[in-house]
């Protein structure tokens, strides 16, 4: 701070003093402020979702296609407005209650509901009913608990590699029974549910599903719902 003395020196009057502030050091300051912050702030990271969308190869066999089993698929059909249905197994065309209306609350009748609730396995083969979501739920939270006991010993790159495995249906060194999940939307249905579908294959865990096309045969089958697609 600069202090100027104005005005006569004799004569007895009174001597007027300017005061000036000099703000070039609070610049400095500043400067080294937002360094600080910009150094010890964590930046936030672009969050991203695993997408698995249909084949472009054309030479794919139906045998291929048809590669899951019956007791561990579920095929669903998003419609126009807030309509949502789901049929598991083998699509039966002929048989119209076989498609079944669900919803996208967080009750019993939504289709979280479905997928966490989904049994797989087929007792007339020597193969348990078994629950996916229930199984992977555990190996996740067990998962979560190591890494917060050990968190250098899992980066984000580790963590989700062991989640990816966990979907894949390998636990502790063992396999397990997953799901396959078969999406199918129609003409009508809205962007925002398609985008709504595939979170809720993030929040049940569920590694293999596909969005696929609508064929004659499932077209039929909407209509005697009353659904056009």
């Amino acid at each position: 701070m600069d202090m100027m003395e104005t005005g006569k020196s004799g004569g007895g009057k009174q001597k007027k003093m300017t005061v000036r502030v000099d703000f070039t050091p609070m610049v400095d300051m500043l400067m080294l402020l937002i360094t600080f912050f910009m150094l010890c702030t964590s930046l936030s990271k672009p969050s991203t979702m695993e997408l698995t969308m249909p084949s472009n190869d054309k030479i794919q066999d139906d045998t291929k296609k048809n590669e899951a089993k019956e007791s561990h698929s579920i095929t669903i059909y998003i419609a126009d407005g807030d309509k949502i249905f789901y049929g598991n197994g083998k699509p039966e065309y002929d048989n119209a209650n076989w498609l079944h209306a669900a919803d996208w609350s967080n009750t019993s009748k939504g289709i979280r509901y479905v997928l966490q609730h989904k049994q797989v396995g087929d007792p007339s083969t020597g193969e348990a009913i078994s629950l996916p979501y229930q199984d992977m739920e555990i190996a996740v939270k067990e998962l979560d608990r190591k890494k917060a006991a050990n968190p250098a010993a899992y980066p984000d790159s580790v963590y989700q590699s062991e989640i990816a495995q966990i979907k894949g249906g390998m636990i502790n060194g063992k396999k397990v029974s997953t799901m396959t999940v078969i999406i199918k939307p129609t003409d009508k249905a809205s962007y925002r549910h398609l985008v709504d579908i595939l979170d809720e294959m993030q929040i049940s865990y569920i590694g293999t599903y596909v969005i696929d096309k609508l064929t004659d045969q499932d077209k039929a089958l909407l209509a005697k719902k009353g659904i056009k697609a």
